[in-house]
């Protein structure tokens, strides 16, 4: 396979026998010797960056994390404004059933870290409240959600103490290039509304291929 990508493009061939480990192999033999020339040197309409298609977040899946504690009012209004904007939120946590806010109001889990994994969410949010933040950090799930989102270019919004989650999975607030992370928004629980807007512009961009690098950060 290697052999015949060096006739193909030496750049991707070279990467490839380096990630393999192997020497780069002679170029496998041509077919015909004249090289067909290429008709375009590159089609804008297969692109997904060119045809981003329609803004929104219409049947986007959102991943809510939350537990005993959490500062519950800036998630209820997330739950709210995410559902209004076409979008699908499901409240996860360390186990099944409810869990009590910091004013006493229940929220009705959906799903847990260890039965729903990260790569079917499109987005993330974390919750503030320290001790909210503190069980959540105690479930070993939670870092790999946390890391598998991140890795795979989703949004995240981070709220208050969540703060300390990002921290603890060595995630930073800058890209590879030294710019800020346009999908990774930290922002005080107080802060909720305006930060629910730029996450729904955040989720709308699908990914965020500036945190990727070879090898990854996380």
């Amino acid at each position: 396979m290697v052999s015949g990508l060096r006739n193909v493009s030496e750049e991707l061939a070279s990467t490839l026998a380096i990630s393999l480990g192997i020497d780069l192999p002679d170029p496998m033999p041509r077919a015909i010797e004249e090289v067909p020339r290429a008709e375009i040197d590159s089609a804008p309409s297969l692109s997904l960056t060119a045809s981003p298609g329609e803004c929104g977040i219409a049947t986007r899946q959102i991943a809510i994390l939350v537990a005993d504690g959490m500062t519950g009012a800036p998630i209820a209004m997330a739950v709210k404004g995410l559902t209004k904007a076409g979008a699908v939120t499901r409240l996860i946590s360390t186990r099944l059933g409810f869990v009590t806010d910091n004013q006493g109001t229940r929220f009705e889990i959906d799903a847990t870290l260890e039965n729903t994994p990260a790569v079917l969410f499109d987005a993330l949010v974390l919750p503030d409240g320290a001790d909210a933040v503190d069980a959540l950090s105690k479930d070993g799930h939670t870092l790999e959600f946390l890391k598998d989102q991140y890795r795979h270019g989703k949004s995240i919004w981070v709220m208050g103490e969540s703060s300390k989650l990002l921290e603890k999975a060595a995630i930073v607030a800058d890209v590879p290039s030294g710019d800020r992370d346009p999908g990774l928004l930290l922002a005080p629980a107080a802060n909720a509304k305006a930060t629910l807007a730029q996450f729904i512009e955040a989720i709308g961009k699908h990914r965020h291929p500036q945190r990727e690098s070879d090898p990854p950060r996380i």
